[in-house]
Parts: C-alpha cells; sequence; structure tokens
C-alpha cells in the first residue's frame, strides 16, 4: 500500500469514528495495557495451577508414570528377617526351660511364678515328683531372675534328684540377682566344694580315654574309619547347629564328590565346603604346629570357613553392630584391641597352663562373646576350640546338633558372669566323643554309629549324696 492510500484510509476512519473531536481515542490505549495485563495474569495462572497440581500430586502420591510414593519405613524389609544370619540368631532354649535373663519379668509372670513354686513345694512334701519338676520348670520359665524360684528349684534337684552340679548352678544364678540372699549363700557353699571335686573327676577321666586312644596305633584300621566318619560327623553337627538342613548322608555327599543336592540351597551346600576347608587348612598348619595362635591363624580360619558363602566378608572383622539375642557384643570399632586382647590371653602361660578342655572351652566362649565377624562367629569359635583339643592330642568334638539348645543356654548363663557350666557342657561333649571313638575301636566293632542314635547321646546322671553336715558320699554313675 502507498503512502497516500494509507492517508487517505486514515481520513476515512477519522471521518467515520471520530466524528466528535472532543472523545479520546481509546482503542490504541487499550491494545497497549490489555495485552500486558492478559498476559500478566496467565503467568500467574499458570505458576498457581502448576503449585496446586503439585500439592495434589504429593498428597494423594498421584503418578502417573511410576508406582505410588510410599513413606520412608525404620523397620527390617520381610526379606532380611527371613535370611537365616548367625549373627541375627538369637539364643534359643527348650520349650519350657529358661528363658533369656534379659527379659523384663512383669508382676503378672512373678505372681504366677509364686503360684506355682507353692504348689510344687506342695507337690514335693507330698511324693508327687512328676508333677513338681513341671511345676518348678513352669515357675522358672516365667521368673527367670527371681532368687526365691532359682534356689527352691536347686533344693528340690539337690536333695530330690540328686542333681548337685545343676543345683549348684541354679544357686548360684539366685545370688547373681540376689547377692545377699542368705538361703542360696548356704546352699551355695555347701554345694561348692563337691561340684568342684566332680569336675576334676570328669576333667581326669576324660585324660584317661584320651590316653586309651593314643595308645591305639595310626594303623590301625578300625581307628581309621572312626576318623573319617567322624570329620563328616563334625561338618554335619557344626553346620546343623546353625541350621543347615542337610542330612549326613548328603553332607558326606557333597564333601566326597562335590555333587550338589536336590531341592537344597547354595549357602547350604557352600557352609559344608567352606567347613571342610577350614578343617583341612587347620589339619595342615595349625594340629602338629609348636607354638602360638596367631591373629592371622584365626583370620585364616574364618576365610575358609565363610569364603565360600561370603568371600567379602570372609577373613575380615565386622564393620556394622550386630545383635545375638539378648547379648549386644561390642561395637566394631573395639574389635581390633578385644582381639589383641584376646590373642595374648590365647598365648599366655596363664592360659597354657590350664587344662586342655577348659583352655579350649574359654577360648570359646571368649571369641564368641566378642563376636568379631558379621557371619560365621559360632563355626570359627568351634574351629578354634577343635584346634587346641587337637593339639592336646584329643579328637575334634562334637556338638550335638539335637543339644543345641543346651549349646546356646550355656552360653547365655557365661554371659552372666557364670562361665563354669559351659565349661562342664564342653567337657561332657569331649568324653561322649572319645566314648564314640572307643567304641568304634573295639575288637568286635562293625561300624562306627551316627551320633544321631540315642543310645549315645544320654544324659549323665550325677548321683552324690550329702549328709547332714555336707561331707560328700560319692556315688560314681
Amino acid at each position: 500500500m502507498s503512502p497516500s492510500s494509507a492517508s487517505e484510509c486514515y481520513t476515512l476512519y477519522k471521518k467515520t469514528y471520530m466524528k466528535n473531536e472532543d472523545v479520546t481515542p481509546i482503542v490504541p490505549v487499550l491494545s497497549k495495557f490489555g495485552v500486558l495485563l492478559i498476559f500478566t495474569f496467565g503467568v500467574f495462572a499458570a505458576v498457581i495451577a502448576t503449585a496446586l497440581f503439585a500439592y495434589l500430586q504429593y498428597k494423594y502420591n498421584y503418578r502417573t508414570d511410576a508406582e505410588p510414593i510410599r513413606p520412608p519405613s525404620h523397620l527390617p524389609s520381610e526379606s532380611s528377617l527371613n535370611i537365616n544370619d548367625e549373627s541375627t540368631i538369637g539364643l534359643p532354649l527348650k520349650s519350657g526351660g529358661l528363658q533369656p535373663f534379659e527379659e523384663v519379668e512383669d508382676t503378672a509372670c512373678i505372681s504366677e511364678a509364686i503360684t506355682s513354686l507353692q504348689l510344687a513345694l506342695e507337690m514335693r512334701l507330698s511324693g508327687k515328683k512328676k508333677k513338681a519338676i513341671k511345676l518348678f520348670q513352669h515357675a522358672v520359665a516365667l521368673a527367670p531372675q527371681h532368687p526365691d524360684v532359682l534356689n527352691h528349684y536347686g533344693e528340690f534337684l539337690e536333695h530330690t534328684q540328686n542333681d548337685v552340679i545343676r543345683a549348684n548352678e541354679f544357686y548360684v544364678r539366685a545370688l547373681t540377682y540376689e547377692p545377699n540372699h542368705e538361703s542360696a549363700m548356704m546352699n551355695r557353699e555347701r554345694t561348692a566344694r563337691v561340684v568342684e571335686e566332680l569336675d576334676k573327676r570328669l576333667l581326669r577321666r576324660i585324660d584317661e580315654k584320651r590316653d586309651a586312644l593314643s595308645a591305639i596305633p595310626d594303623n590301625n584300621a578300625a581307628l581309621t574309619r572312626a576318623k573319617k566318619e567322624a570329620y563328616f560327623q563334625h561338618i554335619y553337627h557344626t553346620v546343623g547347629i546353625e541350621g543347615n538342613t542337610m542330612n549326613l548322608a548328603q553332607t558326606r555327599a557333597i564333601v566326597e564328590t562335590r555333587t550338589a543336592v536336590a531341592g537344597k540351597s547354595i549357602d547350604e551346600h557352600n557352609e559344608i565346603l567352606g567347613l571342610d576347608a577350614a578343617m583341612k587348612y587347620i589339619n595342615a598348619t595349625l594340629v602338629n604346629r609348636i607354638g602360638s595362635i596367631t591373629l592371622k591363624d584365626i583370620l585364616e580360619i574364618h576365610l575358609r570357613v565363610l569364603g565360600h558363602v561370603d568371600p567379602i566378608e570372609g577373613g575380615h572383622f565386622r564393620r556394622t553392630q550386630v545383635y545375638v539375642g539378648g547379648h549386644i557384643p561390642p561395637g566394631p570399632g573395639d574389635i581390633h584391641y578385644l582381639m589383641e586382647e584376646f590373642t595374648s590371653w590365647l598365648n599366655s602361660e596363664r592360659a597354657v597352663r590350664l587344662h586342655p578342655v577348659r583352655y579350649a572351652a574359654l577360648a570359646h566362649y571368649k571369641l564368641v562373646h566378642i563376636h568379631p565377624f558379621s557371619d560365621g562367629n559360632g563355626r570359627t569359635s568351634r574351629l578354634l576350640m577343635n584346634t587346641i583339643l587337637m593339639q592336646a592330642g584329643y579328637p575334634p568334638v562334637i556338638i550335638h546338633k539335637h543339644h543345641r539348645h543346651k549349646y546356646y543356654e550355656y552360653l547365655q548363663i557365661a554371659n552372666t558372669g557364670h562361665v563354669s557350666p559351659f565349661v562342664r557342657f564342653i567337657a561332657e561333649c569331649t568324653e561322649q566323643t572319645l566314648d564314640l571313638f572307643l567304641w568304634a575301636t573295639t575288637e568286635f566293632s562293625k561300624q562306627v554309629p551316627a551320633l544321631s542314635q540315642e543310645s549315645l547321646i544320654r544324659d549323665r546322671h550325677r548321683t552324690i549324696v550329702l549328709d547332714s553336715e555336707g561331707s560328700g558320699d560319692f556315688i560314681d554313675d
């Protein structure tokens, strides 16, 4: 369009719409500010809409391209709770037996325990021993820290069951929770000498059986078979204590042929292979060594125990806190110092001069109490115990998997400051293992029995009777 044409159009527009010269030209003014106002309003509305949408999305967890947002949880996941990790396994106890000492006893439990105790005493007076036993056990289960319950149950075991050793254990535990309990103090003082003499007798008997086994030539065919069978049984029971479900035949097949067992987990296979590797390492390097057991030796044992299951953690101290039932082991920052202190004790003259069974049992307890590893602490502790025993001429001791409840119970009692019951338990397991070897090497023995046979796993009855003055009339089994 030419300038003249534009001028003509503007003149026409002015004549048509602006006939009155006093009227202000509104349209051009609205064009400038209106656009700016609309643009500003649109931006503001967009901001409000975006903020509102974000708020609704957060409130209702609304997302179209992902799973709904869930609040964080401070509880462990179900998968982590189902992991069979030795470091999180508690101290299981027999049904109806003693419960963890750390458990808080409420008023209702104590009241029921006292009632059960009174009924038990009445049953005892009326001669109903079986009912009395059940009532005593019920009372102890309800109030495991009540000194009167513990003391009366000890008196029942001593005078009615002739079990002075267990009675003494209950007297000691009663004094743990009430040091000035007069009746428990008198009972403990009376039975302490008898129990000490019984322990000495047990250790002398063990030494005699060890010497009898040592007199058998190494090339004896029956002894060779017994050693081989005991090797498989040791692996079977040791991993079984931790929950491994392989039976003895499956364990033997894995060790001998390295073939997999259908329906069993990889970890269960690797636990057996790891223990096999650790025992071979001990046999090749530590059994015949003259000298101390070092920290490096313990780490090498653990490396093989856990190497197949968890190669990253094998041979290394844990870097996190663990919890074992009622026992809370030392923090990870203290482990190096405590393990150095432990190995110093392990090689001290005081420790080495102990009876080998006492020495081995204390080494086992001290190591498992520190709990230096994230997993495999029990297996490593039992292997260390057997290293000490084999260096002293004993066969590797087998702790029967069916006795795992007693095993954990005595470890728990040791945590309260009374380690003697655990040492005594290890001594009894040592004697049972020696009995197995001696039975297998007798002239007419055809095969080595499995330790699962109840005929060989019997509870030894302590038949010691005390007269009124407390002098011990000893009656052997």
